[in-house]
């Protein structure tokens, strides 16, 4: 009886670790409700058999963090450097580790007038960085299409680079919303298309995620109460072990 015990002590223990890693990343999501770009996380939860060092299997609880990937709200500003992608497809950016993939396209003019994210990293087109003239960029006279295509003052000058991406799950998640492929991440052609003068908002339900941290929490509760109840039965006992009756 004891063994078994101890073994709902692990188990029960495990489930409380997973779940409050989950309500770690309820926490993530929500404080990153406003970020532009913004994918919420996710824990998938299952349970997988292994061996112990005295080669007994049993049952243990297993976690993968997974990003969802869906579209999140259009927010207009009206601000030509600021872009959305309608459907599947990521802006390319030039960092000093490499490329990476964002949806974040609140982007700026550095000052060699190369179109850079607002942290300093370049926004690559086709054959390499985007060079616009900025005094043309405060009159206004920077229109992009829908493919990405941008005209200066009536001229083309370059076209964003949006990529599609084979696998979405391969894709590693960094800070400032962008993603560095994993194995298996390749580009593909981007089936979505571009939005001048929009943002695309997190994809974060708050209500959602209010509900399902409030039902975290309670069981949380429900299995301290259980470890609770185990560990009053181990201490019944081994305060009975050598109590004889006369």
């Amino acid at each position: 009886m004891f063994i078994k015990n101890n073994l709902g002590l692990v188990e029960g223990t495990e489930t409380m670790l997973a779940q409050e890693r989950r309500l770690n990343q309820i926490a993530n999501n929500l404080a990153n409700v406003d970020t532009t770009g913004y994918k919420k996380e996710d824990i998938t939860f299952w349970e997988m058999m292994f061996k112990t060092a005295s080669h007994h299997p049993r049952v243990g609880k297993g976690l993968k963090v997974v990003t969802d990937h869906t579209q999140g709200p259009a927010k207009e500003t009206g601000s030509p450097l600021d872009f959305a992608i309608e459907g599947k497809g990521y802006f390319k950016i030039q960092t000093p580790r490499g490329i990476r993939y964002t949806r974040n396209g609140n982007f700026t003019l550095n000052a060699a007038g190369q179109l850079s994210t607002m942290d300093g990293n370049t926004v690559l087109g086709q054959g390499g960085p985007i060079i616009i003239d900025a005094d043309l960029a405060r009159q206004g006279a920077i229109q992009v299409g829908r493919d990405g295509t941008i005209t200066v003052d009536g001229q083309v000058v370059n076209q964003l680079a949006v990529v599609g991406i084979n696998d979405e799950s391969a894709l590693i998640r960094e800070g400032d919303s962008l993603y560095r492929p994993g194995p298996g991440a390749q580009e593909t052609a981007a089936t979505g298309s571009v939005q001048q003068g929009f943002l695309e908002g997190s994809n974060v339900n708050t209500v959602t995620e209010m509900i399902e941290m409030i039902d975290l929490q309670r069981n949380y509760q429900s299995q301290q109460k259980v470890i609770q109840t185990i560990d009053d039965i181990n201490g019944q006992a081994i305060s009975k072990v050598g109590n004889l009756t006369s």
